[in-house]
């Protein structure tokens, strides 16, 4: 049997991102085992029939080259034990450090970079490292994926990657069966109130500070709309908003904070609209299942969004970093009657179903890695 390792940053992004994938890999005959820090999705992941290995020193976010240094060695041990016929790398580290080892022992490597993140989105010393560093891996990796056009051509323009080991994915997919609201029992609000949420992880990156500066200006027109938050807070992440200032939101009365949750789906389904305000995205996941659920959609103008969204038919597209624009898209769609905005959502599930069902993702994931078996 063939051995495929994934590696990414967490379980959790496994669990979230790729489930569908591993458990599509296992089905195609593969033996697949999955490397990342370890959380509370381990448990669901081995579930499906991977195998998972903790990786014990990887920080996401930090800047130690030592710490990194016996990350490089960790996963040069995994590799020459686990000795696998294929690997897929995503997130930052795991792409640059994996892809390394990977052409050091002679395996073929696939790099996905599933958005650009803090390192392009700031400029400084750390990003500008990091990009030195993507280059040098790059040249390592077998082939090096992008989840959309402009990611694609900011790595060309930067001379971080050859051209002839690009290849453009469209997304990593929806489950469109999975994410079906004719499938799931739903009491739809009777009281014709409009509500907004973003869903997201809780960083200023996701345009969560433009989002509250939004739901203050929309509510000075219509107290009675709510703002709604959904998202892990206090993440580690340098964009991350704190908890103090989110109950400081919260009190001023502008918006709800919900947690966080492994089931968005009665989220998505209870909320008018859903909005990301996001500066960068790889493909957002968020939105895709969010048109799936047939709600329209709220976000930015940006590489990740955009691609998702056709603008005034399947929702609004804002400019990024701007709250009043946010804002008067915001009304635009309370000023839609429900049948309106009930077309806009069904018409964005008919984009999900024919440009983006995960189906067509996944067989272009086994005729990729086939060349190389």
């Amino acid at each position: 049997m063939q051995k495929i390792v994934l590696v990414s940053n967490t379980a959790w992004a496994f669990f979230k991102f790729r489930r569908n994938l591993i458990k599509f890999l296992i089905e195609k005959g593969f033996e697949v085992t999955l490397i990342a820090a370890p959380d509370e999705h381990v448990e669901g992941l081995e579930n499906l029939g991977a195998t998972f290995v903790k990786l014990k020193h990887l920080e996401s976010k930090g800047k130690s080259p030592f710490k990194d240094l016996r990350l490089l060695m960790e996963l040069r041990k995994l590799y020459k034990t686990i000795k696998p016929d294929f690997l897929i790398h995503y997130t930052i580290k795991p792409n640059i450090y994996g892809s390394l080892i990977a052409r050091r022992l002679n395996i073929s490597s696939i790099a996905v970079v599933t958005g650009l993140g803090y390192t392009f989105i700031n400029k400084g010393l750390i990003p500008f490292i990091a990009k030195i560093l993507y280059k040098i891996s790059f040249k390592a990796a077998t082939e090096v994926w992008f989840l959309n056009e402009e990611d694609k051509n900011l790595f060309i323009e930067n001379k971080i990657v050859d051209t002839n080991k690009i290849f453009l994915l469209n997304g990593e997919g929806i489950n469109c069966e999975e994410f079906n609201p004719v499938k799931l029992n739903h009491v739809k609000k009777s009281d014709g109130s409009i509500s907004f949420i973003l869903i997201a992880r809780m960083l200023y990156d996701k345009g969560v500070n433009e989002y509250v500066e939004a739901a203050k200006i929309v509510k000075s027109q219509y107290p009675a709309v709510s703002f709604n938050l959904l998202g892990y807070l206090n993440v580690e992440n340098p964009s991350a908003v704190s908890e103090k200032q989110m109950k400081k939101w919260v009190d001023e009365g502008f918006v709800n904070y919900l947690g966080h949750t492994e089931n968005v789906k009665p989220y998505i389904l209870e909320n008018s609209c859903v909005v990301l305000p996001s500066y960068r995205e790889g493909m957002s996941m968020i939105l895709m299942e969010s048109a799936a659920l047939g709600k329209p959609l709220i976000a930015t103008d940006i590489p990740g969004c955009k691609q998702l969204i056709d603008d005034n038919i399947t929702g609004f597209l804002c400019k990024p970093k701007d709250g009043k624009d946010l804002a008067n898209k915001m009304l635009q769609m309370i000023l839609l009657s429900d049948n309106a905005r009930q077309v806009m959502g069904q018409l964005g599930r008919h984009k999900m179903e024919t440009e983006f069902d995960e189906k067509i993702t996944l067989q272009t994931y086994f005729e990729r890695i086939q060349q190389y078996l």
